[in-house]
């Protein structure tokens, strides 16, 4: 991968610091027009996948597969990228989920060029906030050939967090599970509200207040259609954290909040979420397909990437597989 800096041409004032691996020139096999674009969450920035993209280069190369351009990058403000030059001064909230959107195709047609992006093969491998970014920037360019996504463990982006544990304060009478108390569940949601409610700004300052109304539901709005292959879906594999692990880190970790709270009210919500994503390509004749069912990444929590790269590198070594097995029209990205 090679590091470089890229001004956007619709942000002169500022640079993105982005990643890229472009392969020797591979023409008419399945991965010369694909690109696989990776969309990071809010913690980790774009060198957290560089484990995955390892890996899956060697799983590539044992397998004397091509392996086709890999992009990862640092949104503004984040990592090693400049701040948004868009973004007031005078607020900690800056720029939404739809910009950074707007960015991302702006950095594609940079990195691919205007022509050829319309018919290159994009693979969007997503964790956390990463994978909201991807289903907004569908949604915006349905005309786009989007062959796969790969999201690993999506935040939930239709909730403020806090709400998924029941409030003992809010006048209604709750019932507790045996091992969960007032104080436990109090402090739960004192600390989500600290941590993860859409009002906490962040470094990014990418303003989260308006997500759950951009996408409120899990399994709308749909993946439009690719433009090869008869207008096939594109493949969508949903990846969910490990309860066990998740609810372990979140005990041991800075939050402190307990481990039964977490699987009484949060993986229950979550999971639930995370199988509504996967109806988001679901046709009547594939339901309780393989693809219709949420992945667990065993011993992950919700940094999958960081927790088991080889994980990642061998889901995205099977999307780039099936790729080759649908006989994908020859549309070459590189000049040879």
């Amino acid at each position: 991968m090679e590091a470089k800096s890229i001004s956007l041409d619709t942000k002169p004032g500022a640079t993105l610091r982005i990643s890229i691996y472009f392969p020797p020139c591979t023409p008419g096999t399945h991965v010369s027009n694909t690109l696989v674009v990776f969309l990071n969450g809010l913690v980790l920035p774009r060198s957290s996948w560089t484990e995955s993209i390892n890996h899956l280069l060697a799983l590539r190369q044992s397998s004397s597969q091509p392996t086709p351009a890999l992009l990862s990058y640092d949104r503004y403000g984040q990592g090693d990228s400049d701040p948004d030059p868009t973004d007031p001064p005078d607020t900690p909230y800056g720029h939404d989920l739809l910009t950074s959107a707007a960015d991302l195709y702006h950095l594609l047609t940079q990195v691919v060029s205007p022509t050829l992006l319309p018919t290159t093969n994009l693979i969007f491998v997503c964790n956390s906030i990463g994978c909201a970014l991807a289903r907004l920037y569908a949604a915006a360019h349905p005309d786009y050939n989007i062959a796969g996504l790969l999201f690993l463990d999506s935040m939930v982006a239709n909730s403020d967090y806090v709400s998924l544990f029941p409030d003992p304060d809010g006048g209604s009478q709750i019932t507790l599970p045996p091992d969960v108390s007032v104080e436990s569940l109090r402090h739960a949601r004192a600390m989500f509200t600290k941590f993860f409610h859409p009002t906490v700004p962040n470094a990014e300052r990418l303003d989260r207040r308006r997500l759950a109304e951009l996408l409120p539901d899990a399994d709308r709005p749909v993946l439009p259609t690719r433009k090869d292959n008869g207008g096939r879906t594109p493949r969508l594999v949903v990846v969910g954290h490990d309860w066990d692990e998740f609810a372990e880190q979140c005990e041991t970790g800075s939050m402190a909040v307990q481990k039964s709270v977490i699987n009484a009210y949060l993986n229950p919500a979550w999971g639930a979420y995370n199988e509504g994503l996967t109806r988001l390509v679901q046709h009547p004749d594939n339901i309780g397909s393989e693809e219709d069912q949420v992945k667990i990444a065993k011993g992950c929590g919700h940094f999958i990437q960081r927790d088991d790269p080889l994980f990642v590198a061998t889901e995205i070594n099977s999307f780039l597989n099936e790729l080759a097995e649908q006989d994908v029209a020859d549309l070459w990205m590189y000049e040879c």
